[in-house]
């Protein structure tokens, strides 16, 4: 009998106890035993391993965070620590690994399958969705919605008070989160990294649209593009108009996931296992329109992820 592992790596996403699920369901399923490893990469090198009967999962799908636990491990990017993980799989007698993260935990993966030979595929998780080779990550859905109901609740105070709001998401270098959470929830300015902007320009459209009597304002930043409390504090030296800044931050990791990241989740999970089981290594796991796809763990970071930048340019005509 097959024996396989299966860890969660780095931030915690929505669905990630769905894809857990998954994994250990469709594993046992054909017939593979299934080992968990608690707190990723670090519970890898300590041995940190546990059994996964199907019983193991009852009940989690519509869990947040991760019943593995999750954890950042700078041990595991050495040679020794990675060492330490082969040996502990070896005595365990674990044929495969599944990874579920985002690119750092692939990057680990990576370095399992070609320094270590461990037959491994990704499973990409990131509120983020960041990841090359993919549509969407578990997780992204949950967050936009997170997000877009404290926006919603937002403007009904900037509404009450003439007040301008901005608003800082989540999405280190990535303005997906921003992007679709402005727009859903009809953002009069949208800040993302992918796009140059001028503060002086959008202090100048508030105070034009002042002037017309709109008093009201919703901006929202992603993080990586710049920070909410500075730019409320910059809005409000330019128009000379009240302005509060709300930061969401990890309010948008947690939570219930939403059923497109549940179902996202679970095909995913399933189709780990099913290369796995066909003796397919070194892959990540991904969507590409409807379809559920397979690419090298290296695209994740070393491919161009693809944003739409018509819904930016949407969300801007929308606004005036």
């Amino acid at each position: 009998m097959r024996k396989l592992t299966v860890l969660t790596s780095g931030g915690d996403s929505p669905g990630m106890n769905a894809a857990i699920r998954a994994v250990v369901r469709s594993a046992h399923y054909r017939g593979m035993e299934v080992m968990g490893v608690r707190r990723g990469y670090a519970g890898l090198i300590e041995g940190d391993f546990l059994p996964m009967p199907p019983t193991a999962v009852s009940g989690i799908i519509n869990r947040g965070g991760t019943i593995l636990l999750t954890a950042r491990s700078e041990e595991f990017k050495t040679s020794e620590g990675q060492r330490q993980a082969v040996v502990n799989l070896h005595e365990a007698g674990v044929d495969c690994l599944v990874v579920i993260g985002g690119d750092g935990s692939f990057r680990g993966a990576h370095d399992l399958v070609h320094q270590w030979q461990i037959p491994t595929v990704g499973v990409p998780a990131s509120i983020d969705n960041d990841l090359a080779g993919t549509d969407l990550a578990i997780g992204f859905d949950t967050a936009v919605n997170t997000a877009l109901e404290s926006i919603d609740r937002i403007r009904d105070t900037a509404v009450s008070h003439d007040r301008i709001f901005v608003v800082e998401v989540m999405g280190r270098s990535c303005g997906m989160l921003a992007l679709q959470a402005g727009l859903a929830g009809g953002a009069e300015v949208i800040i993302i990294p992918e796009v140059p902007f001028q503060i002086t320009r959008i202090g100048t459209l508030i105070k034009e649209g002042r002037a017309r009597g709109k008093h009201s304002y919703i901006i929202v930043v992603a993080e990586g593009a710049a920070r909410g409390l500075a730019v409320a504090s910059d809005i409000e030296a330019i128009t000379g108009a009240e302005t509060r800044a709300t930061v969401l931050g990890h309010v948008q990791r947690g939570g219930s996931p939403s059923a497109t990241d549940r179902s996202l989740a679970s095909r995913l999970g399933a189709e780990a296992v099913n290369l796995l089981a066909d003796d397919r290594t070194g892959l990540m796991v991904g969507l590409e329109g409807e379809q559920i796809i397979s690419c090298p763990l290296e695209t994740a970071w070393t491919g161009r992820k693809h944003m739409d930048l018509s819904l930016y340019e949407l969300a801007r005509v929308l606004a005036t």
